[in-house]
């Protein structure tokens, strides 16, 4: 568990370094080159004190010694050169083991300002190496704030991601273990602990022997393209406790140096995305392909042993796409390898990526012995799926892992397992915590035979298509949407004559909006009869078209329904239950294919007119919503007066200097920051003594607001309320606004600054390049605001917070109705006539 301290000192070396070092990746690489450069010299003194001799700083490097950098008589700028030199250099130090001298292959110093070098070494002397896993932990901590890497298609797997699928493969003391695309080395080192909890005896001792130790620790394995992440993960895996690391600075899909080598157990998350024009591999793949998703699981599978097993992070497209490659990699997957898919919810890699994901589980010794597939679906993984993921109660996986780990081991003891057969469970363990799992779906699981699967020879690994066929509705019948419409492609052109009454008509496009915009040219013009729902071919989007002319942009079909179904409700359910877009690729084969229960034509019309009501009222709320901006009618008698004479701008800490360090304060990350919301309230709760100086300090009734892009464009600015003690903490990037109450209110001062006018007034007036823009101090304390009465400004406010409690009231009925709405159609597919009452 990390400690705080450690915590503090790793959120102020971030703090220190992001006005020179801005991306989180690189601020990363500075603190990892540091605390290695930190602890060779700490290592050094131990040995000295042994009786040994200096390793790292010895010879001509000794004038490198971490003592010599931190002696004082130096000046900033020989302390910045020493420096910069040392770490250049490093690679040629003859007392450097391989290990340490791949970590400094290639490392500098990219920036040259004394004052941030001192600031940030003097942090990093605090660290003291002792080996232990505090500060493997504090590692993970530091690696934690790296996110998505560019556009090689890599996101950072959350960790309780990555113990899940570890838990399920259960890696062995004795096994190989590969991860080929490591990134940080996330699975080896969770699949190390997972091996050292699994050898430890009732008093936490480990069983392990000191050869059973060596050689678990030379069974480790993982190869990455990029140095940088090499480096990332052989100090990752260094400081926690392997000391030879195995990482490779390795192409996987273009080398073939270690196809030769094979794996017990396979553990990854392989990047999605492929370059342009693809992947050039090399011809012994078994699936011809040049996307990076494709070659990579064919890798993985071709790579286990006889009786190895794997779990992969895979994209959808890998699901269910229909190029030659997706669906010959499924079939070699379903008939050699594939014991189970598992479904993970589209948002788990937020804030990072919304790409929809699933989790193959690999076995070739198992499915040998079965002729089933198992499919999962994670509706809750204990996390929302905003772009937070803030914890909340609901979590399927420790109930999914029992389930799935029951059925794995009735195959191995030879039960034919054609359903999933787990005793009910009321609560299930997990990391301390019990889960109650009544709440959880009680059919997680999904077991299909692989001959159903390959019936179409599409091997379709979407779990759903089997649970609707397994659960549908006996009450209407199902039929094809291919059966219900024919398709009208392109549309049809209607001379000028015929334009109503304006000239102009809306333009219909993929895009998520019902309308894109308008216009008069009539070269692809639709004039339906009757209502028309119009299918995105490449997105998926639907879209519903009553007007009387409207022209159908390119990548659009028209599905002109026959007299059985009210095009209306074909709509809705589509809306309701979609089929899911895989790439930029055409996708209406799949929809002609795709199923829906056929109410009588009375029924459809019920539903309708139901769901017609329900947008009306989300219509409604939703204008409100939107066009909803606090209106302030300035008398031209009030004066105005500059926000730096009305407020302080960002106070100092002295009235914080006695505060005791165990109290405890609120921490208000720049996220937790609301757009164009007048006030914010911290979740996070920290020690005092735990917050970094680096950050911004601020009280109740103090108006923060986003200084850098792009979060001041947004509008990311809000008043503090709700404070721990009455005191936060947040982001440097913030500037922190303290009202002069004999003056203003920060209610007053807040609308004049959430406002677009001040943000366009400011724009040009920023500083900085690139996508690192601020909004200079001078700027914002410039800025003049009108400055009523007090009695005035109490009473507009007033009236302003009641408008804006309705237009938070709106939100959540648009909430509530769409919840409603959508309950609509699941009836008609479970098949039920009874209405949900919603108060």
């Amino acid at each position: 568990m990390l400690d705080t301290e450690t915590r503090r000192r790793i959120d102020t070396t971030r703090d220190i370094l992001v006005g020179k070092v801005p991306d989180p990746k690189s601020q990363v690489e500075q603190i990892t080159i540091a605390l290695i450069y930190k602890f060779m010299d700490d290592m050094d003194a131990e040995a000295e004190e042994l009786g040994g001799k200096r390793c790292f700083f010895a010879g001509e490097f000794a004038r490198y010694g971490w003592a010599n950098l931190m002696r004082g008589g130096l000046s900033g700028h020989d302390v910045l050169n020493l420096y910069a030199d040392a770490v250049t250099r490093m690679p040629e130090n003859p007392g450097m083991p391989p290990l340490f001298r791949d970590i400094f292959n290639n490392a500098y110093l990219p920036y040259r300002d004394p004052e941030t070098l001192r600031a940030f070494l003097k942090v990093i002397d605090e660290f003291t190496y002792d080996h232990s896993e505090r500060l493997g932990d504090a590692f993970e901590y530091l690696l934690s704030v790296l996110g998505s890497q560019g556009d090689a298609g890599q996101f950072r797997t959350p960790r309780h991601i990555i113990d899940f699928m570890v838990s399920i493969i259960d890696p062995k003391k004795d096994e190989t273990i590969l991860d080929p695309a490591c990134g940080t080395a996330g699975f080896l080192i969770s699949s190390w602990k997972h091996i050292a909890e699994a050898n430890t005896d009732e008093k936490g001792n480990s069983t392990l022997t000191p050869d059973e130790k060596g050689r678990l620790a030379r069974n480790f394995s993982g190869y990455d393209i990029s140095p940088d992440m090499v480096r990332l993960s052989l100090v990752n895996m260094y400081l926690h406790r392997i000391a030879q690391p195995r990482i490779h600075e390795y192409d996987t899909l273009t080398s073939e140096d270690r196809w030769n080598e094979y794996a017990d157990v396979i553990l990854a998350n392989p990047p999605f995305m492929s370059p342009k024009g693809g992947i050039r591999p090399h011809n012994r793949f078994s699936v011809q392909s040049k996307r990076s998703e494709v070659l990579f699981v064919d890798y993985m599978a071709e790579h286990l042993t006889p009786e190895g097993r794997a779990g992969i992070i895979v994209p959808e497209g890998i699901i269910f796409q229909s190029q030659n490659a997706h669906r010959q990699l499924r079939r070699m997957l379903v008939e050699d390898y594939l014991v189970a898919v598992i479904s993970l919810p589209a948002g788990v890699f937020n804030p990072y990526s919304g790409v929809k994901t699933s989790i193959l589980i690999l076995d070739r010794k198992l499915a040998k012995q079965t002729d089933h597939i198992a499919f999962f679906k994670v509706e809750n993984d204990g996390f929302d799926l905003g772009a937070q993921r803030r914890k909340i109660e609901k979590n399927d996986l420790p109930r999914l892992r029992k389930e799935l780990r029951d059925y794995l081991e009735r195959l191995r003891v030879g039960k034919t397992a054609n359903a999933l057969e787990s005793e009910p469970t009321t609560n299930v363990a997990e990391h301390g915590v019990t889960y109650a799992t009544e709440s959880f779906d009680s059919s997680l699981g999904l077991v299909v035979e692989k001959e159903k699967i390959a019936a179409d020879g599409e091997f379709n690994l979407g779990g759903e298509r089997y649970r609707e066929s397994s659960h549908q509705s006996k009450k209407y019948a199902w039929v094809s949407i291919g059966s219900l419409v024919k398709t009208i492609t392109p549309p049809v052109k209607i001379p000028k004559v015929d334009y109503a009454e304006t000239g102009q008509f809306p333009i219909i496009d993929q895009s998520q909006n019902e309308i894109a915009g308008w216009t008069d040219d009539a070269s692809t013009v639709i004039m339906p009869n009757k209502p028309l729902v119009i299918f995105g071919d490449h997105t998926c989007i639907v879209k519903l078209i009553e007007t009387p002319f409207a022209q159908g942009a390119d990548g659009i079909k028209i599905l002109n329904t026959i007299d059985t179904v009210d095009p209306r409700y074909l709509y809705h359910t589509l809306r309701v239950r979609p089929i899911e877009a895989a790439g930029y690729q055409r996708h209406f084969s799949r929809l002609k294919e795709y199923e829906i229960p056929l109410p009588p034509m009375e029924v459809q019309t019920e539903i309708v007119t139901e769901l017609k009501g329900y947008q009306c009222v989300i219509d409604g709320a939703q204008m409100v919503i939107e066009n909803y901006r606090p209106n302030v009618d300035v008398d031209p008698s009030w004066p105005m007066v500059e926000i730096g004479k009305a407020c302080i701008v960002n106070p100092r800490k002295t009235d914080l200097t006695d505060m005791d360090g165990a109290a405890e304060v609120s921490f208000v990350p720049m996220a937790d920051v609301g757009e164009n919301e007048m006030y914010f309230e911290a979740k996070a709760i920290r020690c005092f003594r735990d917050v970094g100086t680096g950050n911004s300090s601020f009280k109740d009734n103090d108006i923060l607001v986003a200084k850098v892009t792009p979060c001041f464009e947004n509008g990311k600015a809000g008043i503090a309320k709700g404070l721990k003690n009455g005191i936060g903490f947040g982001s440097s990037e913030f500037y922190v606004l303290r009202p002069i109450e004999s003056l203003v209110m920060s209610q007053w001062i807040y609308l004049f600054l959430a406002t677009s006018s001040f943000r366009a007034w400011a724009m040009p007036q920023m500083t900085g390049t690139g996508g690192l823009q601020r909004v200079p101090r001078s700027v914002l304390e410039e800025y003049k605001v009108p400055l009523p009465s007090l009695e005035t400004q109490r009473g507009i406010v007033a009236d302003v917070e009641a408008e804006m409690a309705l237009v938070t009231a709106n939100t959540k009925l648009v909430q509530r109705t769409v919840k409603n709405s959508q309950a609509v159609i699941e009836r008609v597919w479970s098949g039920s006539t009874s209405r949900q009452i919603n108060g």
